[in-house]
């Protein structure tokens, strides 16, 4: 992807969030779930390390990834879509001498904002939950902010305050701080509606938040929440339906199952079959 085109997709994000209006934005958990999502009408796509371990390695989002991982996945979502892409750096990966080595890698991916956040060890898992020290997440957002190279790349400052450690003021006081060290959004995972809409008369900010299983429901709701992750969408979805159709495989083998897949031209049409046939024809030498 062109710089040209990524600084298009990081003003058209800027833009949108000028708007003031609460954007929902699904989970990619590939580039073809990517494509399906901007297909639907999505502004934003979203593509975090949840989904990246468990399509790309079949691994839990327990800490294992690395920043290649993230960065090679995030590309190809970005490069897949004419849409924005909001990308998941976990805590940065490096200290914050070294985070603009994060910085530049999700930049020159073509994404549109990346999240940094401040959960120590693995998530996901009943283990005790902790935070890094709130001056060691300053001192790296405040070396993210300084990396980048467009201005308009956003970086998101996220706390894992109340969904890890069930503390809402430790949030609160982490947003607060986040803000006054110049974070593009804030992201207090875990929040309800009602507590951001508090965080947001305290702290006026824009605010991200995670939708979908074990989380609160934010979607088709007024909230005071710019950007609405449901992170899990494309891959959830995806599972279901693969595990019924292979259930059915498994117990009809004669059957008609065309009911569960896409028909095949509507499928290759998507992918650009067609436009590959015309320009093989164009250049077929005589």
């Amino acid at each position: 992807m062109s710089e040209t085109t990524s600084a298009a997709r990081r003003l058209e994000l800027k833009s949108l969030l000028e708007t003031g209006k609460t954007i929902m934005v699904p989970g990619c958990h590939d580039a073809l779930s990517a494509m399906l999502v901007a297909e639907a009408g999505f502004e934003v796509g979203y593509v975090g390390s949840y989904a990246t371990a468990a399509a790309d390695l079949g691994l839990p989002d327990v800490g294992a990834l690395g920043l290649d991982d993230l960065v090679h996945r995030a590309r190809r979502v970005a490069d897949a879509v004419a849409v924005p892409v909001v990308a998941d750096a976990e805590g940065g990966f490096h200290e914050p001498g070294n985070i603009w080595r994060t910085v530049r890698a999700f930049e020159e991916a073509g994404v549109a904002a990346i999240h940094i956040e401040d959960h120590a060890g693995g998530k996901h898992t009943d283990l005790p939950q902790s935070l890094i020290p709130l001056e060691s997440m300053i001192a790296r957002l405040k070396a993210a902010l300084e990396a980048r190279r467009d201005p308009n790349f956003q970086i998101i400052a996220r706390t894992d305050a109340v969904w890890a450690t069930k503390d809402p003021e430790e949030a609160l006081r982490r947003v607060r701080a986040f803000t006054a060290a110049g974070a593009d959004m804030v992201f207090p995972t875990g929040a309800t509606p009602e507590l951001i809409a508090g965080f947001r008369n305290e702290v006026p900010a824009r605010y991200v938040v995670i939708d979908g299983p074990g989380h609160p429901r934010f979607a088709g709701r007024e909230t005071a929440a710019s950007l609405v992750l449901y992170y899990g969408f494309t891959l959830f979805a995806a599972t279901r339906g693969l595990t019924l159709a292979l259930d059915r495989l498994r117990a009809e083998p004669a059957a008609d199952l065309d009911d569960l897949m896409e028909p095949v031209a509507a499928f290759e049409d998507r992918l650009g079959y067609k436009a590959f046939t015309d320009r093989a024809r164009r250049y077929r030498p005589e």
